[in-house]
């Protein structure tokens, strides 16, 4: 299945993600095609505890996946907890899991931003995505096969009050994405 543009955006609040995920569903987009990041606000401590892992660090896990998680945004694919080396605890569904998992496993250069790099995002706005997500925002990424599903994405972002909307091409997303 061929894919040509991702559009990524921030979400300030629980509730703004929740009514995203809603109505990106209402709209007719797959689960599959849907990424969602934000940090677990457990804790590192709360979060080992409650993956039940001997390897904290560094290990994906499928732990508690907090407030987001539930009737909204149940139907997304590949959700769970994993903790990025340096980084700390996070939530993640989507091809954007499988793209931090080998990055939190392997612990490679870049963290997040490297992960964003990979799904085709320029590094300046990766690094400026990852500094966002740290400080408590809500990373949106929606997979689209056309402009017209690229401008129901960005509507329905800007009708939730997303900042930091941008589109790019999505020439490694497919490899990242399937990755186990």
């Amino acid at each position: 299945m061929e894919r040509k543009m991702a559009v990524f955006g921030i979400l300030s609040t629980d509730a703004q993600a929740q009514r995203v995920a809603i109505k990106l569903k209402a709209a007719g987009f797959r689960g599959e095609d849907i990424s969602v990041l934000f940090p677990d606000k457990t804790g590192t401590r709360d979060f080992a505890h409650e993956a039940h892992t001997k390897a904290p660090e560094g290990a994906a896990t499928g732990g508690t996946a907090g407030g987001l998680i539930g009737a909204a945004a149940g139907w997304l694919v590949g959700i769970g907890s994993l903790a990025i080396p340096g980084i700390g605890p996070f939530i993640a569904a989507g091809p954007i899991m499988a793209a931090l998992g080998g990055a939190a496993v392997g612990a490679t250069v870049g963290g997040i931003a490297g992960a964003l790099i990979g799904m085709g995002i320029p590094e300046l706005e990766a690094k400026q995505y990852e500094s966002k997500i740290r400080e408590g925002n809500i990373l949106v990424s929606v997979h689209t096969d056309d402009g017209t599903e690229r401008d129901r994405v960005k509507a329905i972002l800007k009708e939730e009050g997303a900042h930091d909307i941008s589109t790019t091409g999505e020439s490694s997303v497919r490899s990242s994405a399937h990755v186990a």
